[in-house]
């Protein structure tokens, strides 16, 4: 436990404000903050990641942010060890941590610690990768759906790094992921946590949603999508397959028009939120 003192964290679905209010924060306390966004972890993501401004992270510290490259892996358990360690960092200096961010894995990770899902297999992944190669993505969603639907209806079969990882858990343990998360949920947490989650009502939210993907465009998320693409890395990784960045690349290869191309990310955005709230449900520490 890295103090008695409790964490708090700021939470709520996408477009909800949770930046603005660590900015309000910072102007009467001395606050930095823990990023719990599992896509703002990646360099060079950043429009449409929603990723804070540098002027606003030069005045507010954060950290997890710009961790890895976008064909790199960053999971919880990574997240949780860096976080425990910036923890630790800035009660040093006297400041007061804040968790922020949307990823309700990632905060359930940190405040539960990590559920007893056995490690990876190479081999099983590799079988895995075998699969989808050979039938598609959306087989290994029906396999799951099949195994167990009760996890398989929290994803979609985008998701494919959260497939993947469900489908070798079944084949190691036996054990639905379902099962296993459920078990862990009854646990004690093991950092005192004050949780305090936005949640607009839904015209707000929807109204935020679309100004915001506007805005991601006007400052031009079709060019950074663009760059990524020059820079070598594949539209197949599970980072570009994020729903924004996934229809941008379909625009650009003329498979969508831009004001389609605006509509479905707005619409997958407001599914995200829906999802997103689901999580944060599940969170009672």
């Amino acid at each position: 436990m890295v103090g008695k003192t409790p964490l708090i964290i700021i939470t709520g679905p996408t477009c909800s404000g949770k930046t603005s209010l660590a900015m309000h924060l910072r102007k009467d306390y001395p606050i930095e903050v823990l990023s719990a966004d599992s896509m703002q972890v990646y360099r060079y993501l950043d429009i449409g990641t929603a990723k804070p401004s540098p002027d606003e992270r030069a005045y507010l510290k954060h950290y997890l942010i710009d961790m890895v490259n976008p064909d790199q892996e960053f999971n919880a358990g990574m997240f949780t060890h860096v976080a425990t360690k910036a923890l630790i960092d800035i009660k040093s200096t006297s400041h007061i941590p804040l968790v922020v961010g949307g990823t309700g894995l990632y905060i359930r990770a940190l405040v539960y610690g990590l559920s007893d899902a056995p490690a990876a297999s190479s081999s099983i992944r590799t079988a895995i990768n075998k699969v989808a190669r050979r039938k598609g993505r959306q087989h290994l969603y029906k396999m799951l759906k099949r195994l167990d639907p009760e996890y398989a209806s929290k994803i979609t079969f985008n998701d494919i790094s959260k497939i993947m990882r469900a489908l070798e858990i079944i084949f190691l343990t036996g054990r639905r992921p379902s099962d296993i998360h459920s078990d862990h949920a009854i646990s004690r947490p093991v950092l005192p946590a004050l949780v305090a989650c936005i949640n607009p009502d839904k015209e707000t939210l929807y109204s935020n949603i679309n100004k915001r993907v506007i805005a991601m465009i006007d400052r031009g998320l079709v060019q950074e999508t663009e760059r990524l693409l020059d820079m070598g890395y594949s539209p197949e990784l599970p980072s570009l397959k994020n729903f924004t960045y996934r229809h941008v690349i379909s625009y650009l290869s003329s498979e969508i028009c831009l004001d389609r191309m605006i509509q479905l990310i707005q619409r997958d955005t407001r599914r995200f939120a829906k999802r997103q709230i689901t999580w944060f449900r599940a969170i009672k520490p």
